[in-house]
């Protein structure tokens, strides 16, 4: 089983994806974890990855999808992995589409984990006493959530009509999503 896994920064995201990752015995795909791996091992696409960053420029789409098509064709994820962080945009979607039927994979089901603004700020107030992070400040939540909701709206409207979107009450505690979340999985 494929999952992708959507929320605004703060949503419990990684803390969600980790949960699923041990109990469905899944591989998390991070974009960022294979770009990393890629200029880490000095292949010639991660030194073409180390370039493009180090001149401050982004990584193109081509790339990216190159990375999570080298993932993909691994007989050990086939079918095991739940997407975090990608597919950023209606782009990008179609082309894990594509890129998952060439390898005979599809998605299985896409999960959003909806959570207000307010929850996030919230959040955000609690974490500082905890464990000071850079991008906590209201002002930087804001334009997150503000540049999530315009960004993924296309991409969840396309999951949506494809039968796949699973909307998860990202407001209630960690244990009530995970359960959420197995239900959701098992129904499968």
């Amino acid at each position: 089983m494929n999952l992708v896994i959507f929320g605004p920064p703060g949503a419990g995201k990684g803390t969600q994806s980790s949960f699923i990752t041990k109990k469905f015995k899944l591989y998390q795909l991070s974009t960022g974890e294979l770009l990393r791996e890629e200029i880490k091992n000095k292949t010639e696409l991660g030194l073409r990855i180390s370039s493009i960053i180090n001149s401050g420029d982004l990584v193109s789409d081509k790339i990216v999808s190159e990375l999570i098509e080298k993932f993909i064709s691994k007989k050990e994820f086939k079918n095991r992995i739940i997407f975090d962080g990608y597919p950023r945009n209606l782009a990008q979607a179609k082309n894990l589409n594509n890129l998952l039927t060439k390898n005979d994979q599809k998605i299985d089901m896409v999960l959003k984990l909806s959570v207000s603004l307010e929850t996030i700020k919230k959040r955000i107030s609690e974490r500082k006493n905890l464990e000071k992070r850079k991008d906590d400040s209201e002002e930087i939540a804001i334009k997150r959530y503000d540049t999530y909701e315009k960004n993924s709206k296309p991409v969840l409207e396309f999951y949506k009509h494809s039968g796949l979107l699973k909307v998860v009450n990202g407001e209630a505690s960690i244990t009530e999503i995970n359960s959420e979340i197995s239900a959701l999985i098992e129904a499968i």
